[in-house]
């Protein structure tokens, strides 16, 4: 029997039916497709990764190597309880591109962390630790390497074969390696320094003497070199002056002392520089009879080196002494303060004064 098309009133009100069929239909297939998707998901990152939950807020030292990915960072910071998901953090990393932004070193975090904070954390860079040393005025080398390695933790030794063995550089003056660290005497300046840890003692060391020659060319040493001597001879009458002086307004003084019986042809006849030769600064083992090039009582002009690490007051009275017609001084009161005189029978009186008060021994 041949199929009859059915009745125009027929297919008007079979159509809607068909249509709700459809849909039925169609909907099923979402949903079971949606569902199955659905498990594949959630059986993918079940698979692919855990979460870690820990107590937040818990400080945590993390160490980020270099060259690590983004994925293998997150891993790090997820196993280490800073971040619940390394697959978070590395999404993360990536769509704001910063693969390559990321820092390797050691940094102090908490645990359960956002990743944006680790991010921004680690795109900064590791906090670099610092720590300061004081080197004071007036002190010789050997005693600035003991304060260096005991401020630094740095082996002294390590401190001594870094000035010895060239690794260290000054344009002040050629060193001379025969006179070992005594070559070095002065040409350390004396401040307060801020290092990192990763400093090692060539660094510190070489910080402290293009400090020196910062200082030095801040200074106008065209009237010393007039006179016939040389910036580091300049240093060395400023060693002195540190040395020899307590009293700060003194030290112009002290300088055109120095200056003039280097004029005249006189010994220096330095009290600090005779102890220096002795390796002392005990004055009761003062002894000018002592054989040593440091001996300015014996020996004529200036000591073949500095003998301390003078401050920047120092060099300025160095260059610039004051204007006076001064050949001797001597100590006059416990605060440091001196007797300065022109002949030496003024110079003689003082020094009587002095022994009357106590001051001096003999």
């Amino acid at each position: 029997m041949q199929p009859t098309e059915p009745t125009p009133s027929v297919w008007r009100t079979l159509r809607p039916l068909f249509a709700i069929a459809g849909v039925v239909v169609a909907g099923v297939a979402v949903v079971t497709v949606a569902a199955n998707l659905g498990e594949r998901v959630g059986d993918s990152l079940a698979s692919d990764e855990t979460v870690t939950t820990v107590e937040p807020g818990i400080p945590i030292t993390v160490e980020i190597p270099s060259g690590a990915s983004g994925e293998r960072i997150g891993e790090i910071l997820q196993e280490n309880g800073v971040v619940a998901s390394a697959a978070e953090f590395e999404s993360t990393v990536r769509v704001e591109g910063l693969d390559n932004s990321l820092r390797a070193g050691s940094y102090d975090l908490e645990t359960g962390m956002e990743a944006s904070q680790v991010i921004a954390i680690l795109s900064a860079g590791p906090t670099i630790e610092v720590y300061d040393i004081t080197v004071r005025e007036g002190l010789r080398v050997t005693e600035i390497l003991d304060v260096l390695s005991e401020e630094s933790g740095i082996e002294r030794v390590a401190f001594e074969s870094a000035l010895l063995s060239g690794t260290v550089s000054t344009t002040v003056t050629e060193i001379d390696a025969e006179l070992g660290l005594a070559a070095w005497e002065g040409l350390l300046f004396p401040d307060t320094y801020r290092f990192s840890e990763q400093a090692d003692a060539t660094d510190i060391l070489n910080r402290l003497a293009s400090t020196m020659e910062q200082r030095m060319d801040s200074i106008d040493w065209g009237p010393l070199e007039a006179s016939g001597l040389t910036r580091y001879e300049g240093v060395i009458l400023a060693s002195m002056i540190e040395s020899e002086v307590r009293v700060a307004d003194e030290r112009p003084i002290v300088s055109s002392v120095l200056r003039n019986r280097i004029a005249d042809g006189q010994r220096l006849e330095i009290d600090a520089t005779v102890l220096y030769g002795l390796d002392t600064r005990d004055p009761a083992l003062f002894n000018n009879e002592s054989d040593s090039p440091y001996n300015t009582y014996r020996v004529d002009g200036l000591p073949p080196t500095p003998i301390s690490a003078p401050g920047l007051a120092s060099l300025q009275a160095a260059a610039r002494p004051a204007e006076t017609d001064f050949r001797y001084y001597v100590l006059a009161d416990e605060n440091g303060a001196h007797a300065f005189a022109v002949t030496f029978e003024d110079h003689l009186a003082n020094v009587e004064r002095s022994r009357e008060a106590g001051l001096l021994g003999g």
